[in-house]
C-alpha cells in the first residue's frame, strides 16, 4: 500500500499522523489555560461597547440647575438611608453623568448613583461593571501584562493556528469513516462520546479558531499580513497629484475610496470580533467562544484515560512481581 493510499485509508498506520499528533498533543497542554482564558475573556468582550452605551445609560441624568453641594448630597443620601453614614463622593465625569455615593453601617456598604440636581437615589452603582469590562479587554489582549502580554498573545495567536492545523491533519479519520467523525452518535460509551465531541466540535469550529488565531496575531505583527495581501492587491493608493486652488477653497477634498487590500486588512478586526452583522453575528460569536475551553476539557480527558489513569494505576499498584522474576532469570543466565 503506498503512503498516499495508507493515509486515505489508514491514517492512525501512517508515521506522518502520529508525529503529528504529538505535536498537537503536547502543544494543546502547553498552550490549554492559555485558550480557555483567552477565549473566555474574548466572549466577554464582544459586547462591551453595547454594554458601555446601556452602562452609561444608567449613570444619565437630566442637567436642571446648579448641582447640589456635596453637604446637601451628603445629607439626602442619609436621608434615604437612615443609620447609614456618606464615606465618599464621586462626581461624574460630565454634567450629565450622575454621583456615585458610598454609604456604611457598620459592616453593611452600600454604592449609589444620585441624581446631583435632585438629590435622589437613582439605582445602584454600575463601577464594578466597568472595572470588569476593562479586566476582560486587558486579560484578552494583553494578558493583564502589558506590553510583554501584548507580544506573547501575539505568538499565542500563531501557535494557537498551528493547534488548528495539526488537529485536522490527526482529524482525518480515513475515506470510510470521515463522515461519522463530523457529528455525535448515540448508545457509545462516555470514552467514545468525549472523543466524538472533541471531533466532532473541532471539526465544525477548526476555521473559525484558525481566523481568531490568525487575527488576534495581526493585531500586534500587522506588517506580514500587509506583505501578504499586497502580493495578491494594492493596499495603498498612489498618492494623488497636489491640487492647486485658484478659488478661494469652499469644500474638503473627498477622500478616496478603500481599496480592496484595506477592506481585507479592516475585515480583520470585524471578524475577530464579530462586528460585521449585528447583534445576531455577536450572539454567536459569544457561543463558538467556549468551543475552544470544551475542545480542551475533552482532549485532558483523553490524555487522562490513556495516560495518565494508567501511570497512576500502575505507580499506586507497584511492580509486577512477575516481571521482576523475569527480568532476574534474564540476568542470572548472562
Amino acid at each position: 500500500m503506498s503512503p498516499a493510499q495508507l493515509w486515505l485509508r489508514r491514517p492512525q498506520n501512517a508515521w506522518l499522523r502520529r508525529a503529528v499528533f504529538q505535536v498537537h498533543l503536547w502543544s494543546g497542554i502547553i498552550l490549554g489555560v492559555y485558550i480557555v482564558l483567552v477565549c473566555l475573556s474574548g466572549s466577554a468582550v464582544v459586547f462591551r461597547n453595547d454594554l458601555y452605551d446601556w452602562l452609561f445609560t444608567k449613570t444619565k441624568v437630566q442637567v436642571s440647575g446648579k448641582p447640589l453641594t456635596n453637604q446637601q448630597l451628603t445629607q439626602a443620601a442619609e436621608r434615604t438611608y437612615p443609620g447609614y453614614t456618606v464615606r465618599s463622593i464621586e462626581r461624574g465625569r460630565f454634567p450629565t453623568e450622575a454621583t456615585e455615593i458610598s454609604l456604611a453601617k457598620g459592616w453593611r456598604h452600600k454604592d449609589r448613583l444620585f441624581d446631583q440636581y435632585r438629590g435622589r437615589d437613582i439605582g445602584p452603582s454600575v463601577a464594578i461593571y466597568y472595572h470588569l469590562l476593562h479586566w476582560a479587554g486587558d486579560l484578552h489582549g494583553n494578558l493583564l501584562l502589558g506590553s510583554a502580554g501584548l507580544q506573547a498573545n501575539a505568538v499565542g495567536g500563531f501557535l494557537t493556528a498551528m493547534m488548528c492545523i495539526t488537529g485536522m491533519v490527526i482529524w482525518w479519520p480515513g475515506i470510510a469513516s470521515w463522515r461519522r467523525s463530523m457529528t455525535l452518535r448515540r448508545d457509545v460509551g462516555w470514552r467514545r462520546f468525549n472523543w466524538d465531541l472533541h471531533s466532532a466540535v473541532g471539526f465544525w469550529t477548526v476555521s473559525l479558531i484558525l481566523m481568531w488565531g490568525l487575527t488576534g496575531a495581526y493585531f500586534v505583527f500587522p506588517e506580514p499580513f500587509r506583505a501578504v495581501v499586497g502580493t495578491f492587491t494594492t493596499i495603498d493608493p498612489p498618492r494623488p497629484a497636489p491640487i492647486v486652488y485658484t478659488t478661494p477653497l469652499t469644500r474638503r477634498p473627498r477622500r478616496p475610496p478603500p481599496t480592496t487590500g484595506q477592506k481585507i486588512l479592516r475585515g480583520f478586526s470585524a471578524a475577530h470580533y464579530g462586528t460585521f452583522g449585528g447583534w445576531p453575528v455577536k450572539a454567536l460569536w459569544v457561543i463558538l467562544g467556549f468551543a475552544p475551553p470544551v475542545l480542551f476539557g475533552t482532549g485532558l480527558l483523553m490524555w487522562w484515560n490513556r495516560v495518565l489513569q494508567p501511570a497512576a494505576r500502575r505507580f499506586l499498584r507497584g511492580p509486577d512481581p512477575a516481571a521482576i522474576e523475569t527480568e532476574l532469570a534474564k540476568t542470572s543466565k548472562q
